[in-house]
């Protein structure tokens, strides 16, 4: 179970949300083990809430990510530490594919090399070194980056799950991408997966941060909305470890997917920009994977969230049951589709939860791309245009930054 922890601050934010600002459980990000988690808010009649200033009723949520990032860092204050409102692995910086003479010279510094892999998948490396004694991690990024002008250096940044597992109140079955299975796989980078919950569905896990793959909420029920996929590649990034999410662990994740073929990653996670995570993401694009991301639930004013917001990757936001964009929703030009994401249930180790959040709007997207891309023939720009094509507008007359292209998924098939 995760580790309740509760300061004076969440709580007066909670407070405030039950009171109206916010309609269901705070839709900000989870961490992974060890990580606080506000109790379940009850939801405020749907009628009021609509009423209410969009601004204020979102305004909290980016507040209460980083209040759980501050009591996750202040739990384990030895290995995590906050970088401008960011939660980081104390003391490590990331270099993607560094020259022999960039290492040279950061031993030379007292940098010490802790990590080093191939990225086969990528024909990449990552490497983690270990800033000198005595020197805060801020300062061996930036020496680093001195060092070696050209290269690619950035901070170990943790990444969040984009959606909570709670809520209450009438739901809907799970919302899917509709259609039977057409042996189409899908890649998962999230939480580890039950795969008992998915019959008829082959699940390949591996982990990358632990020992072994740890089945959990927030994975399974991603996995559970990727309906017509027959395989599931699911990489676990958090595993019960306290580094769990990092940059690092994500960018294993993606050079397994590349390595297996897999022509669409979902990624529910949200965090900050990352040098290093782009390079890969971008060398995954490059190679015709299409990734799909959840643009994340800070609130409409909040600075976008990543890896939604690099360039190329397919940025999904989440609707309610009467088609309204979630208030906790992201918006701006990172935004390509929407999907259901809230009023519905998803499936949970031993039974079904309900799900609110870009989170769960985001593997109904990953599904259909998948099964379009399945199709032979059919290339990763292909797929985005035909799924665009098959999306109902939303909100302002075409293209906007609230809903992208428009709704797709059963609930737009149905009401055409």
């Amino acid at each position: 179970m995760m580790r309740v922890m509760e300061s004076s601050r969440l709580r007066r934010l909670a407070a405030v949300l039950a009171l109206g600002l916010a309609a269901t459980a705070p839709a900000s990000a989870q961490l992974p083990l060890p990580q606080p988690q506000l109790p379940t808010l009850p939801d405020v009649v749907g009628q009021a809430r609509d009423t209410l200033p969009e601004v204020t009723r979102a305004a909290p949520l980016n507040d209460l990510r980083k209040l759980r990032l501050r009591d996750l860092v202040r739990a384990n204050p030895r290995t995590l530490e906050i970088e401008r409102g960011q939660a980081i692995v104390r003391h490590e910086v990331v270099a993607v594919a560094p020259t022999e003479e960039a290492l040279a010279a950061a031993r030379r510094a007292g940098y010490t090399l802790s990590a080093r892999e191939r990225l086969n998948g990528l024909d990449t490396s990552i490497v983690t070194l270990s800033a000198p004694q005595g020197v805060s991690t801020r300062r061996a990024l930036a020496r680093l980056r001195e060092l070696d002008p050209a290269g690619i250096y950035d901070f170990n940044h943790l990444y969040s799950e984009s959606g909570p597992i709670s809520g209450s109140g009438p739901f809907a079955p799970k919302e899917s991408a509709g259609g039977g299975s057409n042996g189409a796989r899908i890649g998962l980078i999230d939480s580890g997966v039950d795969a008992r919950a998915l019959p008829g569905v082959r699940v390949e896990q591996r982990a990358f941060a632990g020992a072994d793959a740890t089945p959990a909420l927030h994975g399974t029920a991603v996995a559970s909305l990727m309906d017509g996929i027959a395989h599931i590649y699911a990489a676990d990034v958090y595993g019960g470890a306290t580094t769990g999410g990092s940059a690092t662990a994500i960018a294993r994740a993606f050079a397994w997917m590349a390595q297996e073929r897999v022509g669409v990653v979902n990624v529910s996670l949200v965090g900050p920009p990352n040098q290093a995570l782009q390079a890969i993401v971008a060398g995954m694009i490059a190679r015709g994977i299409l990734i799909v991301a959840a643009v994340g639930n800070d609130g409409p004013a909040a600075p976008p969230l990543y890896p939604a917001s690099y360039p190329g990757v397919v940025g999904v936001t989440g609707v309610n049951a009467r088609e309204r964009v979630l208030v906790e929703a992201a918006r701006g030009p990172q935004v390509d589709f929407a999907a259901r994401g809230a009023d519905m249930e998803a499936a949970s180790p031993g039974g079904k939860t309900p799900v609110r959040g870009t989170s769960f709007a985001a593997p109904i997207v990953a599904a259909l791309l998948a099964q379009r891309l399945n199709a032979p023939g059919v290339g990763a720009q292909r797929a985005v245009n035909d799924l665009t094509r098959a999306a109902r507008d939303l909100g302002a007359a075409g293209r906007d930054e609230v809903y992208g292209a428009g709704l797709v998924g059963r609930a737009a098939v149905a009401h055409r």
